[in-house]
């Protein structure tokens, strides 16, 4: 006999946890009021089912036949709602809804199949969802417009934005109408992945349907143009956007300076630096202040080009302009410490702390590993200090680079050092313990670039002293063969 839940039963059952057999996921069934107890341990015994990848999918089908008498739609429904996160494979799942659409004595309704839509189009399963819209078409069903949405979303992530575009097409045979709702969610789709061109067409033949979200448009339009790195058509549709009325705000100007800074790292670094400058003006023109992404953003750009003066010359800039964030000191000292200026990084640093500044730990791992790969091992370790004087946490991947390094570079005794000072504080390490023996671990001693090219000298003298031999020897056997 089963017990029925109710509102007023023991608060235990409010939040009931089954955990699939044999999985290493549970469906956590959180806040719901299932009927009865007989009701969660078939929902329990049909996620193990679904879940275990042992056995082929015919198999699965028969095994399913055994609950054939206690399937309904509100089963199904439940069913997909707690598969949909716990990683359960799209194919298994895809044959339980074929089963169940077979099986039911009462059809799905339209609300479940969009469900179960957006369920696979999570999971990315581009078959499942092309079958699905398939039915949804031949049964006269209707295909709502938040699912539409997902569903472009995900074919363009797919790199099937012309099958998005052919579904907008003829959203009318899927009792779906094209509206602002639709056509915002094609061209966000498309833009999100750089086919700005193909998302004008659709604005060019739908204008009537986006007069109240211009702005919107536009802003997708921007970013699609931008994500291509098309500074000529990004600037067509920021002068279009001001015709139009629409003024362009702190986002729009960034995200066009990211193409502009992007566009000329490739093709010319020179004019990275003044031509952002001037954008910068363009947007105080408009009171729009650039703020420390706007800065961040360039700053990033001259990094990867390893233009140091102009990074010390922006920075200075910035100082006085905008608020700094650790973000700018990260992108300032990296350069500083690629290009060898190890002083003046670690006073960057210092001045950052004294400020107040609080950096995530990417600061210190990512700064840390450049003074390691540059062989500043010392220098690592002074940063490593004012890591630990800022109590970060999360002190065990430093451990793991600054141990082998040191270890390897002959200095064991200060290995040790860290070694100790790591168990002392409970910091759990991936390095050997071996690193620590002289007799085990490899002392690699680097070569100075002159020895180095001393050594080539040598061994190209070698060389032509070896072919001055040869050379002799030829000599001699063809004068003893002219005497013979």
């Amino acid at each position: 006999m089963t017990e029925r839940c109710s509102m007023n039963c023991n608060p235990r059952w409010k939040n009931l946890s089954v955990h699939a057999m044999g999985t290493q996921n549970c469906f956590i069934l959180c806040g719901r009021f299932y009927c009865s107890f007989s009701d969660s341990s078939l929902l329990q015994e049909l996620c193990s089912l679904l879940s275990t990848s042992i056995g082929g999918l015919d198999e699965l089908e028969s095994n399913l036949n055994r609950y054939k008498d206690s399937l309904s739609p509100q089963l199904v429904s439940q069913m997909m709602d707690i598969c949909k996160d716990n990683g359960t494979p799209s194919r298994r799942l895809l044959r339980f809804f074929s089963w169940s659409r077979k099986n039911l004595a009462l059809t799905l309704s339209d609300a479940d199949f969009n469900s179960a839509i957006r369920v696979f189009s999570k999971k990315m399963d581009h078959t499942a969802v092309e079958l699905l819209i398939s039915d949804i078409r031949k049964e006269g069903r209707s295909l709502d417009r938040q699912t539409y949405g997902i569903v472009a979303e995900t074919l363009v992530k797919l790199r099937r934005e012309d099958e998005a575009l052919g579904i907008f097409k003829n959203l009318e045979k899927f009792n779906c109408p094209q509206d602002e709702v639709t056509v915002t969610a094609i061209v966000s789709a498309l833009c999100s992945k750089g086919h700005a061109k193909k998302a004008e067409g659709v604005v060019w033949h739908h204008k009537d349907k986006i007069e109240g979200i211009k702005p919107l448009i536009y802003r997708s339009l921007l970013y699609g143009w931008s994500g291509a790195e098309n500074v000529k058509e990004a600037r067509r549709i920021i002068k279009e956007m001001r015709s139009m009325g629409i003024m362009p705000d702190l986002f729009c100007f960034n995200m066009f300076l990211r193409c502009l800074c992007k566009q000329n790292l490739k093709k010319n670094p020179s004019g990275l630096l003044p031509e952002a400058l001037n954008v910068m003006m363009e947007m105080r023109t408009y009171n729009i202040a650039p703020n420390s992404i706007s800065y961040n953003i360039v700053l990033s750009c001259l990094g990867r080009t390893r233009r140091v003066k102009e990074v010390f010359r922006l920075f200075s800039i910035m100082k006085s302009a905008c608020a700094l964030d650790w973000v700018s000191y990260y992108l300032t000292v990296r350069v500083l410490y690629l290009s060898g200026r190890f002083g003046k990084g670690n006073l960057l640093v210092d001045e950052m702390i004294e400020k107040g500044y609080v950096p995530g730990r990417k600061f210190y791992y990512d700064l840390i590993g450049i003074l390691c790969g540059v062989e500043r091992v010392n220098h690592a370790i002074d940063l490593f200090e004012r890591m630990k004087m800022g109590e970060l946490g999360g002190y065990g991947p430093v451990y793991d680079v600054l141990i082998p390094k040191l270890c390897r570079s002959g200095d064991f005794e200060k290995g040790r050092e860290l070694w100790e000072e790591a168990e002392q504080g409970g910091v759990q390490l991936s390095c050997s313990q071996h690193l620590l023996d002289p007799s085990i671990t490899e002392v690699f001693i680097p070569v100075r670039k002159v020895e180095k090219e001393e050594i080539k000298l040598l061994e190209l003298k070698e060389d032509k002293s070896q072919l001055k031999c040869v050379r002799a020897k030829q000599k001699r056997k063809r004068s003893n063969k002219h005497r013979r």
